[in-house]
């Protein structure tokens, strides 16, 4: 009976890849001059990493929080799913401000300002440089687990794996992709058949660990108060995280896509797909009969072998080997892109050229370069690089969602289709600082080297980003304070009507020879629009709020604006932000303040409807 089951389960799987690549254009497509991926091919590439995590992640969680990691790793897959909406958000945000790709970098520099997308680039350098160097040592471990090897050979054939997925990589994405999906197919019978082998040694054993590792969970929030229970709860989550690294590459690599829709698509492929398999294999491996401490870095293979022999025990050893090499490969991809953003924003065009296949090998050199530094540095061992990875992989969760919340809460919901419930992302955004917070207590290690790229990337980008920044232009377009006092002048009536306005509320401007309109608007997220003569966009300057620019401005014209002109200041109703609405009682606290000040003037605050 097993073995028909088996044979139909199969046959199914095999039927399904027939009927994809029978496919045109599964996974790639020439158009505008260029090469796009679909959503297949990018959530391959990333499903590569996600899926890999399960040689690893399993005994990392068992390691610390014992065999309740069974029911944590199910629990956190939920949440990861969450977050996946949230990224899903977050691409068409970016696609609507034609930005495309760059991930964490771009959706913070956009939300927050560049002081935090350097730290933004921190967290996802060290993701990716832990997400290749992590998942060489392991494939190397796994890969010879049935062989008797020294360190120097390891060594060499961990440099080995980097240095041959640069040299795809520089090949082409198109060919990147065809070759990812081939692993892709052989790793998706493999461990089918794994998890069969698994349910079909389901006994009494298995079915005593599960109810165990179910009692320690429950006891996490039925023994301890609501604080007690929240801290086991991010202790647990903090545990399992690693199992799902490579969920915010398909977010980096949208760029790679003709639309954020096919993003959406992709993460609901990784929801059915490695959301399932990797809670469903940690289960099995860790409720099976295995001496679980005695075996760190080969635990699946170990665990295939007592399912389904030794020889399917060596398959799974060796694809083992080859998925978390293709990990590499997805962190090569993802951070090239990351790269490949930051030096279009700051003009950093040698690093980018393309050869003739379109690939950035520069970039991949200088990756494969870093990494083999970095395998050197740590001596390839799985637990300090595990410990490390964490915090940069949190780091980056933390920042998109909180960039998230600043954005959705300042601009609203307007035409956007994943719009998500704010509330929702504040939840979400609490659970992930906090976890963040217990990791940076618990692993030193990743702690000290993410500060340590922190505050290097800060430094540098900080001192790039005065001569280079993007906004830089766009400040230039500003007008000054003289501009309208000039124009002032020139008004033939005595009274003159100046509105403050800002550049996204929608009451539009009022056209009149006495009426001026000022426009406050952010260098880094807006342009000035074509504008009438009475229409002047002013830049708002760094670290200034727009009420002191309105106090800069108003204090210019008591000092320069002609007396005998009867001038008016209109303050509209803010109707375009949410925070905007939540400190009305500060703005209008300051605005009060106006005719004590410059007493000379008329005020007014005011609504018309359109």
């Amino acid at each position: 009976m097993k073995t028909y089951i088996s044979l139909l389960v199969n046959l199914g799987l095999l039927a399904v890849f027939l009927i994809i690549t029978r496919k045109k254009s599964f996974l790639s497509f020439f158009e505008g001059g260029r090469w796009w991926l679909t959503w297949l091919a990018v959530g391959i590439i990333t499903l590569m990493d996600e899926l890999t995590s399960i040689y690893y992640a399993p005994y990392e969680a068992y390691r610390f929080i014992g065999l309740k990691a069974i029911v944590y790793i199910a629990l956190t897959s939920l949440l990861i799913r969450f977050l996946s909406t949230r990224m899903v958000e977050i691409s068409e945000i970016l696609e609507k401000n034609g930005m495309r790709g760059g991930g964490v970098f771009s959706f913070s520099y956009l939300a927050l300002g560049p002081t935090f997308s350097f730290v933004a680039i921190s967290s996802i350098l060290v993701d990716y440089i832990l997400t290749a160097t992590i998942s060489t040592v392991s494939a190397v471990e796994n890969g010879t687990t049935f062989l008797s090897l020294n360190s120097f050979v390891k060594y060499f054939l961990m440099f080995g794996v980097v240095w041959g997925i640069a040299t795809l990589n520089i090949l082409g994405i198109k060919e990147n992709a065809k070759f990812t999906f081939g692993v892709f197919v052989i790793a998706s019978f493999v461990l089918i058949n794994l998890l069969l082998g698994g349910f079909y040694k389901i006994d009494e054993h298995t079915i005593s660990i599960l109810k165990q590792s179910l009692s320690e969970f429950k006891s996490d929030f039925t023994h301890n108060n609501i604080f007690h229970s929240y801290s086991n709860l991010i202790i647990g989550i903090g545990s399992c995280i690693l199992a799902y690294s490579g969920i915010e590459s398909v977010l980096q690599t949208a760029s790679l896509v003709k639309s954020w829709k096919e993003i959406h698509k992709a993460y609901l492929f990784l929801a059915f797909t490695v959301g399932i398999v990797t809670p469903l294999i940690a289960l099995l491996a860790l409720s099976s009969k295995i001496s679980i401490n005695q075996h760190e870095t080969d635990l699946i293979p170990t665990f295939a072998s007592m399912v389904n022999g030794q020889l399917f025990g060596l398959i799974v050893s060796v694809m083992a080997s080859v998925t978390l090499i293709m990990a590499v490969n997805t962190a090569m991809v993802a951070s090239a892109e990351l790269i490949e953003k930051i030096a279009e924003k700051y003009n950093y065009q040698w690093l980018i050229s393309l050869n003739k296949r379109q690939s950035l090998y520069k970039i991949h050199i200088i990756n494969a370069s870093f990494y083999s530094l970095i395998l050197l540095i740590t001596s390839g061992s799985q637990a300090i690089l595990a410990e490390m990875y964490a915090v940069g992989l949190v780091a980056s969760f933390c920042i998109n969602t909180g960039s998230l919340l600043k954005y959705r809460y300042s601009f609203g919901k307007k035409e956007f289709l994943a719009h998500k419930s704010r509330t929702g992302t504040l939840v979400l955004f609490v659970i992930l600082l906090s976890t963040f917070i217990y990791i940076v207590i618990h692993r030193p290690y990743g702690t000290l080297l993410w500060f340590i790229i922190t505050i290097f990337v800060l430094s540098l980008g900080i001192k790039v980003s005065k001569t280079r920044a993007p906004e830089i232009p766009r400040r230039r377009l500003t007008n000054t304070p003289m501009d309208i006092i000039f124009r002032i002048a020139e008004i033939n009536s005595n009274d003159v009507h100046i509105y403050f306005r800002r550049p996204k509320e929608s009451e539009k401007s009022l056209n009149s020879d006495k009426i001026i309109n000022v426009y406050f608007y952010t260098p880094r997220t807006e342009i000035p629009e074509e504008r009438r003569p009475n229409d002047f966009w002013i830049a708002i300057q760094e670290r200034r709020s727009v009420v002191d620019m309105i106090y800069g401005l108003i204090e210019t014209l008591d000092y320069d604006a002609p007396h005998e002109k009867e001038i008016h200041f209109y303050f509209g109703w803010p109707l375009s932000s949410w925070l905007d609405r939540i400190s009305i009682g500060v703005m209008t606290y300051n605005l009060m303040r106006l005719p004590r000040k410059f007493p000379r003037f008329y005020y007014h605050i005011k609504y018309s409807p359109t």
